[in-house]
């Protein structure tokens, strides 16, 4: 009896290990049904390429679930993951060419662009079933009223994090950044339409102005900042920079508060009352894919309920999947950062015109040389001023010259007419 045991026990693994679907193993995350749905997806031996935020999807640490080897788990195919750091990064590398992803995640404002330039595929949304957890204010937003071309990601706003360490009082406003006792301990984005926007929500413009006078404002402020502050320009480096309690602001978004804060008990957070900017960032697939199928079944993926629980669980972004937010399980449930009783006063970004989005990329990078500084502008007066002395001096001195020569050919013309009288 018991040797019969033993053989069932060992014909049992040996099935379980050749066929990890089989019906003879319950699977750690998912039901039968979702199991068979992605095994008979036919993506075997397929690969999907997939262009993503920084620290943006579920690793495997913290206990949570490893997405993207999970996905590749059920579905048989290979992902090929990369990450990018802002929206105009992500942009530069698809407009060059010469590469290829599925799945991309730009945020909103970027969405439209990409739209209006034909880069993105419509979806196809029989391949995504799950577009039915999709919350309601994360469908047909501004960016694809039709909802032709996305699925959404996450949503959230920016944020004015601090260390109460460092700052006496809990700050209200975005203009401590230019406050001169935190010099050299200031954290400012290192992309152009957030730090702008910060500029702009102090000026009390619209964050999608067109008037490119504004742009110039925004630009020349900025620049005071750099002079009164020295402010280090950071995207993802600003968790360890922040955390090690050695900086007194960043400006972030509000769920990577809620992470840093993990790490670090002293930090705060504030919604400025002059504004924050509240993006979406959604699923699309670029004209550059050669696997839309596969994009398609790694969208529809990411919103299993399971995957989007565990992946806001890690990076603490509020979900577009409804069965989130309404899961009191989640570590953020009830979070204010993230899903605020009464949300701050905020803009979304939109597609700016060419000629501003040319405007705003060359005034950035005239803030961060230092070009737009009021000290390289003083500089500039100063040499101006002494190039107008010296020119000066110089046709004074020709003027002169002119005189004395004048004067002394009328002494020698006097002097020749008396000898030879």
């Amino acid at each position: 009896m018991h040797r019969k045991f033993s053989l069932f026990m060992a014909f049992m693994l040996a099935v379980s290990l050749l066929f990890p679907f089989s019906a003879f193993a319950e699977d750690k995350y998912f039901s039968d049904e979702q199991v068979d749905y992605y095994k008979n997806l036919g993506l075997q031996g397929t690969t999907v390429n997939v262009y993503n935020w920084g620290e943006y999807i579920a690793d495997g640490s913290d206990g949570l679930m490893d997405v993207v080897h999970e996905f590749e788990r059920l579905t048989g195919a290979k992902v090929n993951y990369s990450n990018f750091e802002s929206n105009e990064n992500m942009y530069s590398k698809l407009a060059g060419g010469g590469v290829s992803y599925d799945v991309i995640a730009p945020s909103d404002y970027m969405i439209e662009r990409l739209i209006d330039e034909n880069m993105l595929l419509e979806l196809d949304y029989s391949n995504i079933p799950n577009f039915k957890y999709i919350s309601d204010n994360c469908k047909n937003c501004y960016y694809d009223p039709d909802n032709k071309y996305t699925v959404a990601f996450n949503t959230g706003r920016t944020a004015l994090i601090y260390n109460k360490k460092l700052v006496k009082e809990k700050p209200d406003s975005w203009s401590v950044l230019w406050d001169e006792q935190y010099k050299n301990k200031v954290l400012m984005f290192n992309n152009s339409r957030d730090a702008f926007a910060i500029a702009q929500a102090i000026l009390g413009q619209d964050l999608n102005t067109t008037n490119e006078q504004d742009w110039v404002d925004a630009a020349e402020l900025l620049a005071k900042q750099k002079d009164a502050v020295n402010p280090v320009y950071v995207m993802d480096e600003v968790f360890n920079l922040m955390e090690s309690g050695e900086y007194a602001f960043a400006t972030y978004y509000a769920g990577d508060y809620e992470l840093m804060v993990e790490n670090n008990e002293d930090l705060g957070y504030c919604f400025p009352k002059e504004g924050v900017n509240e993006f979406w960032d959604a699923f699309c697939v670029p004209t550059c894919a050669q696997n839309k199928k596969g994009a398609e079944a790694f969208i529809n993926f990411m919103h299993e309920p399971e995957v989007a629980f565990d992946n806001e669980e890690y990076i603490y972004y509020a979900s577009a999947n409804k069965t989130v937010e309404e899961n009191e399980e989640s570590s953020l449930y009830g979070s204010e950062a993230v899903y605020p009783e009464n949300p701050p006063e905020s803009q979304p970004f939109k597609n700016l015109p060419q000629n501003i989005l040319e405007l705003q990329s060359t005034l950035w990078n005239q803030v961060k040389s230092g070009k737009m500084s009021s000290k390289s502008k003083e500089d500039e007066r100063r040499i101006y001023i002494i190039s107008a002395i010296i020119g000066g001096a110089v046709v004074i001195l020709l003027v002169a010259a002119f005189i004395h020569k004048r004067r002394k050919g009328k002494e020698q013309d006097l002097s020749d007419l008396w000898n030879e009288k």
